[in-house]
């Protein structure tokens, strides 16, 4: 069975997608940028910032589908600068402190609305 989610307290989509899809168990959420819900503008200057905005818009979809990050299986991270990784490694070991999903992270060159970060999660049930 196939579901989509949109979670009240994520920001609304920039586009014609869904926060998230579940299916058969899995939840599928598109990348989060670290945009404030309530204004629909970016989150600070600093990656610190904008990192904790965008695993707290991740957790805002996981809640609005009825899993936390313990149900994350796989992350992928986009950076706009590698130079940050570091940064936002120790943010997300905060969020991920014991047995953390598998990860990919890469950089890119740019990201919508001038974001220095955006991540998409795999959980499950």
């Amino acid at each position: 069975m196939r579901k989509t989610i949109q979670a009240q307290g994520a920001p609304a989509a920039i586009g014609p997608y869904s926060h998230a899809v579940s299916a058969d168990g899995f939840l599928f959420t598109s990348g989060q940028i670290p945009l404030v819900p309530e204004t629909g503008k970016l989150a600070g200057d600093t990656i610190e910032v904008q990192a904790n905005q965008v695993l707290d818009n991740l957790e805002a979809v996981l809640k609005a589908a009825g899993m936390t990050f313990a149900n994350v299986v796989k992350t992928t991270v986009f950076l706009t600068d590698l130079a940050d990784f570091a940064a936002v490694n120790a943010i997300y070991a905060q969020r991920f402190p014991e047995d953390p999903p598998a990860r990919s992270c890469v950089q890119v060159s740019a990201l919508p609305g001038g974001a220095r970060m955006e991540m998409e999660l795999i959980a499950c049930r």
